[in-house]
């Protein structure tokens, strides 16, 4: 039976057949020809069908439920156990064929494809979960909610159970963010890596090094999914050199953090100095416009200065007089 047919016929049975029985059970039976019964023809069937009426010469009793709800829980529950077996064994299936086509010299659409909208996620959702043996990540900071950071923890925390090797790189500004620390902690604890960076990157996943997933330019309704091993392995490069450079998530020592800060403040001098838009410094800083604009009061305070301008003659002159021969 159809799982939209199976509801429509509980629904039946709450709505008509239910109340039905427990008048009849309050009232200890009643007549075949009681009033009662005169409108309601189809929830006596129904009720004689499921064995819950019984009728005894020209009366009807109501019959234990207990007594009688294998005949139907017992179907369902092995129906629900069968279902719930085909779908590991569909499962299987599938990423046994992602396997095999992860590895495929080339697909319909050549060894990268272009991937719009929606297409993304389902895109994450069916070779993330497949991983056997590594994932690569590189996140900038872009305010995930928490339900999102949950559903990420639980995919990848799932992963690494099953002997995935995760390595995950953020901004150093994803430790204000407390979605972001609670999924560092999650999977941290499960065995993986994170560690952060004070500069700008895109973002970079890496399945088994066999599929990468980048963005397509500016657009991030846009991606690239590639399967050429060239270019995964510039992309693992890439990654393994940012990775040197981070510093663990988790640290606590004072020292490291002071580190970090004094980062941050060498990379926003660099961004004044350059002449970037406040938006490009906040996007490259990996922060909100607002926190941006602190970090550049700070610095005013420091130097006083009292414009921006100023501000940024101020320390063009400074790392003019620390590289003389710049």
């Amino acid at each position: 039976m159809a799982d939209h047919e199976l509801g429509q016929r509980r629904e039946r049975f709450e709505t008509l057949a239910a109340p039905l029985f427990e008048e009849i059970a309050q009232r200890g039976g009643v007549a075949t020809n009681d009033p009662l019964l005169r409108k309601a023809k189809d929830a006596v069937q129904i009720l004689l069908d499921a064995g819950l009426l019984r009728q005894e010469g020209e009366r009807y009793h109501a019959v234990d439920p207990n007594t009688v709800q294998a005949q139907v829980i017992a179907p369902l529950s092995s129906q629900g156990a069968q279902l719930i077996a085909e779908s590991s064994a569909w499962s299987q299936i599938y990423a046994g064929l992602g396997q095999t086509y992860r590895r495929s010299p080339s697909t319909q659409s050549g060894q990268i494809t272009e991937l719009h909208g929606d297409e993304i996620d389902h895109f994450l959702a069916s070779v993330v979960p497949n991983a056997q043996t590594e994932l690569l990540t590189a996140q900038p900071q872009t305010g995930h909610s928490n339900a999102a950071q949950k559903v990420a923890a639980e995919r990848d925390v799932a992963a690494i159970k099953r002997g995935v090797s995760m390595r995950t790189i953020y901004q150093h500004a994803a430790r204000r963010n407390r979605a972001t620390r609670a999924y560092v902690a999650q999977v941290t604890a499960s065995g993986g890596e994170v560690r952060t960076l004070d500069e700008f990157f895109n973002r970079l996943i890496v399945v088994d090094r066999e599929v990468a997933l980048i963005p397509h330019g500016d657009n991030l309704s846009l991606a690239l999914a590639i399967r050429d091993r060239g270019l995964i392995a510039y992309l693992v490069d890439m990654f393994e050199r940012s990775w040197e450079r981070g510093r663990p998530f988790t640290s606590r020592d004072t020292s490291v953090i002071q580190s970090i800060a004094e980062e941050q403040r060498a990379m926003t001098i660099r961004l004044l100095i350059e002449g970037h838009s406040d938006a490009t410094c906040a996007k490259r800083l990996g922060v909100s416009p607002r926190t941006y604009a602190a970090y550049v009061a700070d610095l005013k305070r420091e130097y006083d200065a009292e414009t921006r301008f100023q501000l940024g003659y101020l320390l063009g002159q400074e790392m003019a007089n620390e590289d003389p021969g710049a």
